[in-house]
Parts: C-alpha cells; sequence; structure tokens
C-alpha cells in the first residue's frame, strides 16, 4: 500500500485524511476555500483503576466522541512564489446533545487550530497563531498514528497551542529545518498578584529532519518550561522511520529530558526527567492497517516503566473507517511471576467508527 493510503488508513493529529475529503467550495482567481471535517463516535473502556491520589475510579465502558470536528483551510496566491493561507479547525463533541439542554457546551468546545502565514517556494514558510508543535510535525511524527492514546513521545500540544510563531525551509534535497517559539505572557497582570516568578517567558523548540526514499530521521529540541506543563530543562529527541517495502514501515525513537532537582512535581502535566526508547511498526494491506509500538520509558527519581499499544483500522470506503485500540501506559514487566490479570489490568480499548468529510 502506498503511503497516500497508509495516510487514509491510519490517521494523524495532522488531519491526512481530512485533507484527502476536503470539498472546494471556491477556487477562483487564486483564492480557494476548502472544507473538512469528520463524525467519530466510538465506546472506551479499561485504564487505570485507581486515580494519582490512589483512590479506586470507576473503569466501565461509555460511550463517547473521538474527536469529532469541523475545518477551514483558506489560501491565496499573492505571485507566483508566494501563497497566503490560513486554517481554522474546531472540536464539538458528536456523541451527545449541546445546548442548554444537553451537556452545558453549545456547539463547538473547543478551537483546536487557526493561524495564518505565508509560505514560499524558495524562502520556506512563516506562521503564527495556534497550531501543532512543529517538535511534532517534524521529528515525533512517525510514532503519532494513534486516534486516543498511546504516544509517549512529545505530541502536538508540547510548548505550542496558541501565541506561536514558526518558520520551516522548503525541501532542501530532502532536508527541512523549522524553529518556532511561543510566548507565556503577563501583560495585563498586577505586579505579585497575578504574575509568576518568572515573568513572562518564551519557550523555544527546533530542529531539522531528513526524509528522502524510505528513510526519514528527524532532530529536535524543546525548551520544556514549567508554564507549558514541562519541568524547565531542554528536551531532546532523535526519531526516525524506514519504509521496508510499500506495506511495512519500521520507526525508532529516542527522547530525554533532565531532571530538575529545584522543581516541585506537584501540579505538574508531565513527569520530571527521563529517558525514553520507543520500537514500532505498522503493515497495511488491501483496505486494512495494523500498527503497534513499545516504549521503554526510564524516569528519574521514580520508577521505570513500560508502555505499549496496539491499533487495527479497515477502511469500509474512502470516506468511512472503523477502528479498534488497545493501550497500557505502565504495563508490567513480563516474567515467570507475572499473570495473565496483571497483563490486561489497566489496559485501555476503545473501539468505534469515523466518517471523513
Amino acid at each position: 500500500m502506498k503511503k497516500t493510503l497508509l495516510a487514509t488508513a491510519i490517521v494523524g493529529a495532522l488531519g491526512a485524511s481530512a485533507a484527502a475529503q476536503a470539498a472546494t467550495v471556491y477556487d477562483q482567481d487564486g483564492t480557494r476555500l476548502d472544507i473538512y471535517g469528520r463524525i467519530a463516535m466510538g465506546i472506551a473502556g479499561g485504564g487505570p483503576e485507581f486515580n494519582n491520589a490512589g483512590q479506586r475510579i470507576d473503569d466501565g465502558a461509555e460511550f463517547v466522541d473521538v474527536y469529532s470536528r469541523l475545518g477551514l483551510r483558506m489560501s491565496h496566491e499573492v505571485s507566483r512564489d508566494l501563497t497566503a493561507f490560513g486554517r481554522l479547525e474546531w472540536r464539538f463533541s458528536g456523541d451527545e446533545r449541546t445546548g442548554p439542554s444537553g451537556n452545558g457546551n453549545s456547539g463547538f468546545n473547543e478551537v483546536r487550530q487557526s493561524y495564518l502565514g505565508l509560505q514560499s517556494d524558495q524562502f520556506g514558510t512563516f506562521q503564527a497563531g495556534n497550531f501543532d508543535s512543529f517538535y511534532n510535525q517534524f521529528v515525533s511524527l512517525p510514532f503519532y498514528w494513534e486516534i486516543d492514546r498511546g504516544l509517549e513521545f512529545a505530541g502536538h500540544p508540547k510548548q505550542s497551542r496558541g501565541d506561536s510563531i514558526g518558520y520551516y525551509t522548503p525541501n532542501l534535497q530532502g532536508w527541512t529545518a523549522f524553529l518556532q517559539a511561543k510566548h507565556y505572557s503577563e501583560r495585563g497582570e498586577v505586579e505579585g498578584v497575578g504574575t509568576t516568578e518568572e515573568g513572562a517567558v518564551v519557550a523555544p523548540q527546533g530542529g531539522v529532519r531528513y526524509a528522502q526514499g524510505p528513510i526519514t530521521v528527524g532532530l529536535g529540541f524543546v525548551e520544556d518550561v514549567e508554564r507549558g506543563g514541562g519541568n524547565g530543562e531542554m528536551l531532546y529527541g532523535l526519531i526516525g522511520s524506514y519504509d521496508f517495502t510499500d506495506q511495512f514501515t519500521a520507526r525508532l525513537g529516542y527522547e530525554t529530558r533532565d531532571n530538575n532537582d529545584s522543581y516541585d512535581l506537584r501540579g505538574a502535566n508531565d513527569e520530571n526527567g527521563y529517558d525514553k526508547v520507543g520500537v514500532g511498526g505498522t503493515f497495511t494491506t488491501g483496505p486494512w492497517a495494523f500498527a503497534a509500538d513499545y516504549y521503554n520509558v526510564d524516569r528519574e527519581e521514580l520508577d521505570d516503566s513500560n508502555a505499549w499499544v496496539l491499533g487495527t483500522y479497515y477502511n469500509v470506503s474512502s470516506n468511512f473507517d472503523v477502528f479498534l485500540e488497545l493501550n497500557d501506559g505502565d504495563a508490567p514487566t513480563v516474567d515467570r511471576d507475572v499473570t495473565l490479570g496483571d497483563l490486561t489490568d489497566d489496559v485501555y480499548w476503545l473501539t468505534g467508527a469515523r466518517y471523513h468529510f
């Protein structure tokens, strides 16, 4: 199966299927407007039996929305080599009624992306606003195939999503360099009341990617500031994939972040220092796609852990697919003392269907 079909079978966070199914509603005199989206629903269950406070929680099955969305993609040809573009995307809850008599949300419940920019084949692309982390787009993307849980490397929100600017070069014989910065402002805050110890903060990230033939390799960094859920230390990643055939792709990655001894873990959205190694692969045949990844996570001052994720996807048509995903983010080490119950206790599962338009 060619990469274009693989992208349809396993839809990543960059909306590959949405791009394939997008409908052009206006295209005249160099100005174009596309509309795209998906309605996705499923049933989820399992997962950890205890919360972070050690309290037992209900892990029963539930009917859920699976990241339904609606988006607009706009562009205008300024000149032969310069295009102005914009993108706006919302999320909505497709599994239940919204509004005053529903779940409290009124229609759309999140502006997922909203950015604009300029693209030049000669000079590269500049954009500003609310968009996916460039580190995720250029480095950790080979592992970012899951619809829901399972990615252990830095994902699309990492020090991104709002108040960001970014630039990446055109493809230079397979090489692309990128740089992004997110600004955490304290404008308007009363000194000593709404302000933080660090004040206004800029979180940069950058790196390079090489993609030529069957090989894709990304090397990047992120200054993982505390304001963005990090621990104030630098994060580095070296992640790549290799297409052995049109049907089978293998991937390997390493990500690390230093420990910050003065950082208080309480209230943080991420763990402290770590070393993560991930290995996995994807196999496609006809309308089917199968993917699996395994991670070993070595955390400083915390217990090490193993994690795995499995996914199966079937394209009923070019617009409609069904899926099943399994994930255990803290799997036990397999040895002679481990029982089948130990292996399945905390497994999270999600199955459902999506219609793309």
